[in-house]
């Protein structure tokens, strides 16, 4: 079987177009520091991200899902400071069925952190899909893969389309990334208080991080702070840096550190 998912490995069609980069940090309450970085496709001119992912065939999904990775660690290695102490763990993002065998779809990604000398254990990564996961029992082999290989596992946009409670009671990650619709005005909407409150009561008794994304205002923040969430990422804390690892917006840095 294992044989057979492998000639899939090697039979995607090449990818015809480049791309690169941005980095978008994710900051921690607990340390008042930047805890992580998302790696985000864009175009080399500074395009985004659908301007590639529109160009991906469907025969080219396993070729582009596995050239991200290594775009990812090829560029954040060059990137993060050297003798910093624990590196900041990079996220990157990955189509669960656009990997065929989780152990040999690794190896392209084991190779790059082995080439750039980029610690293994830094690595997350974050799973989310348009479109329904075909076989759960399938994506419960590569995260349990992931985690034997010591990376970190992450359900991206929880709360919308299929990321929701039905795909973590089949098998729980690392971290689950709360969907910025479910962030958005939740300071003045008891409903979406009430949901952070019960998701975050479900992630404590199943030791599972929790990181809010799509921050875009204080009372946001504040908010989500208030009832537990130590992880953020949004524009509110830093926008995207093209090829570059940006740090906290100047005019939110002294608001994020005194609640922090």
């Amino acid at each position: 079987m294992a044989l057979n998912a492998c000639q899939g490995c090697h039979s995607g069609v090449k990818l015809d177009f480049d791309f690169t980069m941005a980095f978008q940090p994710i900051f921690d309450t607990r340390t008042a520091a930047v805890w992580g970085y998302e790696a985000l496709i864009r175009g080399t001119g500074g395009e985004g991200a659908a301007s590639i992912l529109n160009r991906v065939q469907p025969e080219q999904r396993y070729k582009f899902d596995q050239a991200c990775r290594v775009k990812a660690i090829e560029l954040a290695s060059r990137l993060y400071p050297e003798g910093a102490g624990k590196p900041p763990r990079l996220s990157i993002n990955f189509l669960p069925n656009a990997v065929y065998e989780p152990s040999a779809c690794l190896r392209a990604t084991l190779a790059a952190a082995r080439k750039h000398q980029f610690p293994r254990e830094a690595i997350m990564f974050e799973f989310t899909e348009n479109e329904m996961v075909r076989d759960t029992g399938h994506l419960q082999s590569i995260i349990e893969e992931y985690r034997r290989q010591g990376f970190v596992t992450a359900i991206d946009d929880f709360g919308a389309g299929y990321a929701g409670l039905g795909l973590l009671a089949e098998f729980q990650p690392d971290l689950i990334k709360l969907d910025m619709d479910l962030i958005r005005g939740i300071d003045t909407s008891r409903a979406r208080q009430a949901i952070i409150g019960g998701l975050m009561h479900i992630a404590r008794t199943l030791d599972i991080e929790v990181l809010a994304e799509g921050i875009e205002t204080e009372a946001e923040f504040l908010v989500l702070k208030a009832a537990g969430v130590s992880l953020f990422q949004g524009y509110w804390f830093a926008k995207p840096g093209f090829e570059s690892l940006p740090g906290l917006a100047p005019e939110t840095e002294r608001a994020f550190r005194q609640a922090a």
